[in-house]
């Protein structure tokens, strides 16, 4: 456990302070970029010590744990690195930044089940209020419907350019896509037997409404984010989503079919 912290607090210090590696970093940034950069990475970096904190009174499976790192890793990456810049001129970046919180670090985040760990380290408080928040992952439908709303939302002209140019709406963005994703993948990867179709339709659910808006972004006539970012950005962007970004939905819906698959046959069985 020492050699993970250690590691971990090695790989956090060269990600921060290398101005490459992090473009919108508390160092290489300016005003209240710097301030909204450097909350951002204290509150990930406070996170990520007390899940290490809580590991080592609540040991997990050593390949959770460095699970875990490697997603705090690609976490700080996401939301300071170069992607954070061009995202500001690029539709297509603004998209796989996107993608990345909702698709990649969120569900890798559902996979390491740190509940346990950040029980213990937040303490009697801290664990009724992970409880609370994790309640509504019970609804993988309701889950669905909250992630669809801030991912149309956000997508909306007028909004997507305003997180764009005030770094705090950027932030909350940020926040909006990551916390509605984690409760999305936590109610569809750990949905009882009963609420498994429930889960499979979250998913399908999911997967057309983010395809139907990457195919208006692709098949726009016109740039819908300001003429800095031109069609051909544009569309790719719309691809990325609907190609590039519907294909752990659909692995996902492909597992959660053959759970309830099975679930039914033993039914049947049994019956």
């Amino acid at each position: 456990m020492r050699l993970a912290l250690v590691i971990a607090a090695l790989l956090a210090l060269v990600a921060l302070w290398i101005p490459v590696a992090f473009a919108h970093n508390p160092v290489t940034s300016d005003g209240q970029e710097r301030l909204a950069s450097g909350l951002t990475a204290l509150a990930v970096g406070i996170f990520w010590l007390m899940y290490i904190l809580g590991a080592r009174r609540s040991p997990t499976r050593t390949w959770r744990r460095w699970l875990f790192h490697g997603t705090a890793i690609i976490t700080l990456m996401t939301i300071l690195g170069p992607l954070d810049e061009w995202a500001e001129v690029s539709a297509a970046a603004h998209m796989t930044q996107h993608m990345f919180m909702m698709v990649v670090i969120a569900p890798l985040f559902t996979f390491c089940k740190p509940l346990p760990q950040l029980f213990v380290a937040f303490g009697r408080h801290g664990r009724r209020f992970w409880g609370l928040a994790f309640k509504i992952t019970r609804y993988p439908m309701l889950c669905a419907y909250l992630h669809g709303f801030m991912i149309w939302f956000w997508h909306i002209p007028v909004f997507y350019m305003l997180a764009v140019n005030d770094p705090w709406v950027h932030v909350f963005e940020h926040a909006c896509f990551l916390i509605t994703a984690v409760w999305f993948w936590w109610s569809v990867l750990y949905a009882n037997a009963r609420k498994a179709p429930f889960a499979l339709l979250a998913l399908l659910f999911t997967l057309m409404h983010t395809g139907f808006l990457g195919a208006l972004l692709t098949f726009a006539g016109a740039p819908l984010y300001g003429e800095a970012r031109h069609l051909q950005d544009q569309q790719l962007a719309g691809l990325i989503m609907w190609v590039l970004g519907g294909i752990p939905y659909i692995a996902a819906s492909l597992w959660a079919g053959n759970r309830w698959y099975k679930h039914l046959n033993r039914r049947m069985l049994s019956g």
